[in-house]
């Protein structure tokens, strides 16, 4: 009897009470916790790999690479300077205090590319294709389709004040070292696309060398010949 009074009484409704509080915030700091790691994971390479491209496991290798030394890309081809892949490149800036780099800095999941990837994946439409070391590997998306889920166009993939704060002409003018040969000009009566160069899951490439022997090739990077061997290989 005394037991049931002291919890009919005010003070027992007050220990009851305080208990349920106490427990209730335990459970909401438990779920924001759980929350903001799952957010966190949501945009890492690995997300990506486990929950919904399973053929990505060339892709994450490639990401955590180190920039600056021999790697591999996402075929498994011997890369000379990782540095040459935009992938490890934007990873290591935001390792270092840069901006902020992961899968969805480029890969940006608008429903539409969402709904549009599922539909592919679904109905066996998704691109891949066969690598030896790998197996299946997801085709590529150039920075021209990237921007295309997003309604943009020309080098607004690119060049946006989250990125590459910078316009054309002031890209145009900070590698005018090249001169007439500048890959940032308007060359034959076309534009050059920025992916056309700047490959982010493999070694980048110099457009320009297809027709052009002279052509500078930056350390890591391949001629377009190279390039087009390494791609057959795959």
């Amino acid at each position: 009897m005394s037991e049931l009074n002291e919890a009919t009484s005010p003070a027992g409704k007050r220990k009851r009470k305080c208990k349920w509080q106490i427990t209730a915030a335990v459970v909401a700091v438990v779920v924001a916790v759980a929350g903001a790691g799952f957010w966190v994971w949501h945009e890492q390479p690995s997300f990506c790999n486990a929950i919904c491209h399973t053929p990505m496991d060339p892709y994450v290798a490639a990401f955590e690479q180190q920039p600056g030394a021999q790697g591999v890309d996402k075929w498994g081809n011997t890369v000379e300077n990782t540095s040459s892949m935009l992938a490890v490149v934007h990873a290591a800036s935001a390792d270092q205090g840069g901006a902020d780099a992961n899968c969805l800095s480029c890969h940006k999941p608008t429903i539409n590319q969402q709904l549009s990837e599922v539909v592919e994946w679904s109905t066996g439409n998704m691109p891949l294709y066969e690598n030896q070391a790998y197996g299946l590997v997801l085709g590529e998306r150039d920075t021209e389709q990237l921007g295309e889920w997003l309604g943009q166009e020309g080098d607004a993939f690119c060049l946006n004040s989250a990125c590459h704060n910078i316009t054309r002409q002031d890209l145009v003018k900070a590698t005018a070292r090249y001169g007439e040969r500048n890959p940032h000009m308007a060359m034959h009566g076309q534009q050059l696309d920025c992916g056309d160069c700047h490959k982010a899951h493999r070694a980048s490439v110099n457009a320009c060398s297809q027709c052009h022997d002279d052509a500078p090739i930056p350390e890591g990077w391949l001629t377009y010949d190279q390039a087009q061997e390494v791609a057959s290989a795959a």
